[in-house]
């Protein structure tokens, strides 16, 4: 797909590229295409259960030098950026908006919008690029996609400040009443990611709202904001069957049951074999250590043993491979079908195989230090001080575990960005100190 893009507004400087050899033009597509291809790389290892913040950073750093490549070119980078949108993907879509945000090019991004609203499967693309860039750059942009009539522009302007966690104010209370769906499910959203308890009556009224993603996000933000009554069961009912929410719903539930509670309501899920994987991940949640005994025993099964490892590790914080528990794949079946298989092996890339008989031998010397009462979190029961530790040190989603502890234990904070650019998280953990 063409678009023309006005990039008349970006740096005034004599582009390097335009004048350049043929060599260097070459050098600054590659830019543009490493920019996209590590921008598509990032969204699933911001997921990922083996990657850490000084992993990220490292990544990130690779992605800020190929967009200061592009951006030193000038004109002639950001031309490059949009020529590579002949096929436009995540990686594409942000590496052009960050050059148009960058030079300041208000009708190009608009443009850009259109064609996020054109190709669904890239517009996370677009509006990650509101993320990267600093707020400075994003005030004036950001201000003009809120006023705007068109939902799609407006949900870009939400999406931006919702990043930031910063409040869009009385945008955010418009959105909030918006008959566009997406629009309002995202409102919802950040109202619970940035601490706009005010906002609790709202959420509470859109708990029986007939679009899946309004109901779900208003449970959640309620949940974050304190509701343990309506909103939990609403949490409850939306994880008892799988579901494009169910997953999240289950972790959230299992996050903020009392061990007991958690412990009889998990039961439904032991005796359907079909939720084995949903159950092993929803224990790890419940901090319970009395657990335990049990996630080693499923480590025999392929089918299961990392997930059973990494809920293991987010209660006991015991490291596989740094304490030498690992094992190879004992290749011992199948999931049960082909599909499931694959979404299986994708969620537990990069996870380590855990050893059960070394797991075990581990367990009954430590599990003195972690009586069965309370909510552990990586190995300590769960307080701001652990859930800060784990944020900086932890694997991607035992740092959302910590985030979402940090934030129900504070209804009244923003919720910790594990997906922000990698410095700007360790500028918000040095601000914790």
């Amino acid at each position: 797909m063409h678009v023309a893009v006005d990039t008349t507004k970006a740096d005034e400087a004599e582009p390097v590229a335009d004048s350049a050899s043929g060599v260097l033009f070459r050098v600054l597509e590659q830019h543009v295409e490493d920019a996209a291809a590590l921008r598509r790389i990032r969204s699933r290892l911001v997921r990922a259960p083996h990657v850490r913040l000084s992993d990220l950073t490292r990544l990130d750093e690779r992605i800020a030098a190929h967009l200061d490549g592009i951006a030193v070119a000038g004109r002639a980078g950001l031309r490059s950026s949009i020529r590579a949108l002949e096929h436009a993907g995540k990686g594409e879509l942000f590496t052009a908006a960050v050059g148009c945000i960058e030079a300041r090019s208000d009708p190009a991004i608009m443009r850009l919008l259109a064609l996020s609203q054109a190709t669904p499967n890239a517009r996370a693309g677009f509006h990650s690029a509101f993320g990267w860039v600093s707020p400075g750059r994003l005030a004036g942009v950001v201000s003009i996609l809120l006023a705007c009539d068109d939902p799609a522009a407006r949900l870009a302007g939400i999406e931006g400040c919702a990043q930031h966690r910063v409040d869009p104010k009385r945008h955010l209370d418009a959105a909030l009443v918006s008959d566009d769906a997406v629009l309002r499910a995202r409102a919802l959203r950040c109202a619970g990611d940035i601490g706009r308890v005010d906002l609790l009556g709202t959420c509470q009224a859109h708990l029986d709202h007939a679009d899946a993603s309004c109901r779900f996000h208003a449970a959640r933000s309620a949940l974050l904001f304190g509701d343990r009554d309506e909103a939990l069961e609403v949490i409850r009912d939306i994880a008892a069957t799988p579901s494009m929410f169910g997953d999240i719903a289950l972790a959230l539930a299992a996050s903020v049951l009392a061990p007991a509670d958690a412990h009889r309501w998990l039961e439904r899920f032991a005796s359907k074999p079909e939720s084995a994987r949903r159950l092993i991940r929803a224990v790890g949640f419940t901090g319970d250590p009395r657990y335990a005994q049990w996630l080693i025993g499923r480590m025999d099964d392929d089918r299961v043993a990392r997930l059973a490892g990494e809920s293991f590790s987010l209660i006991t914080g015991v490291d596989f491979v740094r304490l030498g528990l690992e094992r190879a794949p004992l290749a011992s079946g199948n999931s049960g079908g082909e599909k499931d298989a694959d979404a299986a092996e994708e969620e537990d890339d990069g996870a380590p195989w855990p050893d059960p008989d070394k797991t075990r031998t581990w367990w009954h010397a430590n599990k003195a230090r972690m009586p069965g009462s309370g909510r552990y979190l990586m190995g300590a029961l769960s307080s701001k001080a652990q859930c800060i530790d784990v944020l900086r040190n932890g694997a991607q989603r035992q740092r959302a575990a910590a985030a979402i502890q940090l934030r129900l234990a504070d209804p009244r904070s923003v919720l910790f960005n594990c997906a922000a650019p990698a410095w700007r998280q360790r500028r918000a953990l040095q601000a914790m100190d």
